[in-house]
C-alpha cells in the first residue's frame, strides 16, 4: 500500500461523494415524473386490504406532494446503491490488502443483494398478511383510513426490520472472521438466539402471531446459514478443494 498526502485522501472522498449523490439525483430526476404510480406500487398491498370503497387519506396538506417524491428517492436511493457502493469502494480499496479485497468485497455485495431481498420479503410475503389481519381485525362501524405519511412511516420501518434481519449472515461470517465469536460460540448460543428473534419480531412487528413467526424464522433460519459459510470459509484450502 502507498502511503499519501491527507489532502489527497480527501480530495479523492470529495470526488467520490460527489459522484454518487450525481448518481442519486440522476435517477430520482429520471423517475420523478413516474412518483405517484410509485407510491401506488408501495401502496398496493394496504390499498388491496382495504374493504371496498375504503381509500387512504392525507391529513396534511403537502403529504400529496411531498410523500411519493420521499417514496421515489428512496428508489432512486436503492437504484443508484451499486453506483455508491462503487464509489466506497474504489475509495477504500487502494489501502486494503489483498486478502482483505477477497473477503470485504463479497461481504459488500451479499449485504445489497441481502438487503433488498429482506425488503422484497417483507413486501411480498409480509404486508399482505399484516394489512389482512388489520383489516379483518378492524372493529365494525370503523373505517381503515390510513394517513399516507403515517404509512410510509411503517412500511419503511417494516423494510429496515427485515432489511437487517436478513443481513444477519453477513453479520456472522465477520464477526467469526474478526475472531470475536469462534463456530463453537455462534453454535452455543443458538437457543439464546431462537427465544431473541421472537422477541425482536414482538417489538418490530405489529400484534399478530403471523408477521412475528415471519420475522422470527427467517432470523434464525439466517443465523444458521451464517454458521454454515463460516464454517465454510474456515476450512482449509486443501479440503474445499478435495
Amino acid at each position: 500500500m502507498n502511503e499519501q498526502p491527507l489532502l489527497v485522501h480527501l480530495i479523492e472522498l470529495r470526488t467520490r461523494l460527489v459522484r454518487a449523490i450525481v448518481g442519486l439525483l440522476i435517477v430520482f430526476v429520471a423517475l420523478f415524473h413516474w412518483s405517484g404510480d410509485i407510491y401506488h406500487l408501495l401502496a398496493k398491498p394496504l390499498l388491496d386490504a382495504l374493504p371496498a370503497g375504503t381509500h387512504m387519506i392525507a391529513t396534511d396538506v403537502t403529504a400529496p406532494f411531498f410523500v411519493p417524491v420521499k417514496v421515489t428517492m428512496l428508489v432512486a436511493f436503492l437504484v443508484s446503491l451499486p453506483n455508491t457502493l462503487y464509489q466506497i469502494w474504489a475509495f477504500v480499496a487502494p489501502g486494503l490488502y489483498t486478502h482483505e479485497k477477497r473477503l470485504v468485497l463479497p461481504l459488500l455485495l451479499s449485504s445489497l443483494i441481502l438487503f433488498v431481498v429482506g425488503m422484497a420479503f417483507a413486501y411480498f410475503l409480509v404486508f399482505p398478511v399484516v394489512f389482512g389481519f388489520l383489516s379483518a381485525v378492524t372493529p365494525e362501524g370503523v373505517a381503515m383510513a390510513t394517513d399516507i405519511d403515517k404509512y410510509l412511516s411503517f412500511v419503511l420501518g417494516m423494510f429496515v426490520a427485515f432489511g437487517v434481519t436478513f443481513e444477519v449472515p453477513v453479520i456472522v461470517i465477520v464477526l467469526n472472521r474478526m475472531g470475536v465469536v469462534s463456530l463453537e460460540q455462534l453454535r452455543g448460543a443458538r437457543s439464546y438466539v431462537i427465544v431473541g428473534a421472537f422477541v425482536i419480531a414482538a417489538i418490530v412487528t405489529p400484534p399478530d402471531v403471523f408477521s412475528q413467526v415471519m420475522l422470527a424464522l427467517p432470523l434464525w433460519l439466517l443465523y444458521e446459514f451464517g454458521i454454515i459459510m463460516s464454517a465454510f470459509i474456515n476450512r482449509p484450502a486443501t479440503e474445499k478443494t478435495a
